[in-house]
């Protein structure tokens, strides 16, 4: 049953032309008429000429703007690394503890960084951590032995982006509250870490064929790029 709220946003929005960031935000905010914070997120079709599970795009970016979230982390360290790892604002800090936790199933994170000393031990928790998401990757700096660092990135406004199987790909751009400033700067960021990842994949064309924004509770509209990626 559609509620009386969404009645009242626009109808077919899907159908109008491409437009910029720029002009859409204020759109796309003008429909968010929920008591909530809603956030403005971001979908991104991969170009239908390839074969979407021959691409497998997996990476972080760190959001200028920021993101709005409280991100809990966790840090499997040797000893040596744990007053690094509470300094940064890590939540949960541990060694072979912290593991033996994890796989009596401790899950209250949201990111895990580990150092690579320790992943040979953590590794054997894959099929605990793995299809949470949660299993630390080099590729995303959640292995790494720079822990103030990985933890620093991960509360200050960090997002990962990955494609799923149907090769759609979502992120949020961030809350209606933001500026329109920041938001764009992490639309920016977003377009421009695409545009490098499609560098490393084989691609026949574009690697985005449609992209559109919405808010939580509000209508998409066609978002029209700033660059051919």
């Amino acid at each position: 049953m559609t509620s009386k709220r969404f009645k009242k946003l626009p109808e077919n929005s899907r159908e109008n032309s491409p437009e910029s960031i720029d002009k859409l935000l204020s759109i796309v905010k003008k429909n968010c008429t929920t008591k909530f914070d809603e956030a403005i997120d971001l979908s991104f079709q991969i170009n239908n000429k390839q074969k979407k599970n021959e691409i497998n795009l997996r990476t972080v970016i760190n959001m200028p703007g920021g993101t709005g979230k409280t991100v809990k982390v966790a840090v499997v360290c040797e000893e040596s690394k744990i007053k690094d790892a509470n300094d940064a604002g890590a939540d949960t800090v541990g060694g072979d503890e912290l593991i033996e936790k994890i796989k009596g199933g401790y899950l209250d994170f949201e990111k895990l960084i580990c150092t690579p000393s320790m992943m040979v031990k953590l590794s054997k928790l894959g099929k605990v951590l793995g299809p949470k998401g949660l299993m630390p990757n080099p590729k995303l700096g959640t292995v790494t032995d720079d822990v103030k660092k990985a933890v620093k990135d991960a509360k200050s406004g960090q997002v990962e982006i990955r494609n799923d199987k149907d090769g759609n790909i979502g992120v949020t751009l961030g809350k209606k509250s933001f500026s329109n400033e920041n938001l764009i700067k992490n639309f920016n960021a977003i377009i421009d870490t695409l545009e490098k990842e499609k560098s490393n994949i084989t691609v026949k064309g574009d690697l985005i064929k449609s992209s559109f924004i919405t808010s939580t509770m509000g209508v998409s509209y066609k978002l029209k790029l700033n660059k051919n990626i």
